[in-house]
């Protein structure tokens, strides 16, 4: 028994997430964190004592600057991912959201620079018929994307788990 490994494997970190779902005609908006290949719908931690939408109106104002109205509820989303070297167990509530008129998703066209702390963002709007050669995360979205929403009232539920990294260091048995 290899004293240095752990005796216990680490549990992930839980983490409930808000994600917007914005769109306009045939169009979705989605953004990357600097260093990050992959897209994503925008959204973040939602706090204790907030909502869902407040954490969207919060996370949008933060990250971009721009004043969104959250709306219904689109889909509920158990994903499993490791990012960073972490596990994380995310509980995602989607929401649809429309952006506040005279905001800056209202006024420009686009792409859009934001940042998360000291990171970058990178925000821009993608043609619905485009997503399926995006890398987006959860690798589910791409397809959902293209018709979530189309039955109003109707909030669809997604168990998604990345697939497990292969691993890097492997040695023969001694």
């Amino acid at each position: 028994m290899n004293p240095m490994a752990p005796s216990t494997p680490i549990a992930p970190r839980v983490r409930l997430r808000a994600s917007a779902v914005i769109t306009r005609p045939g169009q979705v908006l989605l953004h990357r964190a600097e260093g990050d290949m992959f897209w994503a719908l925008p959204g973040g931690g939602i706090e204790p004592g907030e909502s869902a939408a407040q954490a969207l109106v919060r996370e949008m104002h933060e990250e971009l600057g721009a004043a969104v109205e959250p709306g219904a509820l689109a889909c509920v989303v158990e994903n499993f991912f490791a990012y960073g070297g972490v596990d994380y167990h995310e509980m995602g509530l989607y929401l649809h959201a429309q952006p506040q008129p005279g905001s800056l998703l209202d006024q420009t066209p686009g792409p859009y620079v934001g940042a998360e702390g000291h990171r970058g963002l990178e925000f821009a709007w993608f043609a619905r018929a485009s997503l399926a050669e995006l890398d987006l995360r959860p690798a589910f979205l791409g397809e959902a994307l293209a018709t979530l929403g189309d039955v109003p009232g109707h909030v669809q539920h997604f168990v998604h788990r990345d697939p497990a990294p292969a691993p890097t260091d492997q040695k023969a048995p001694a």
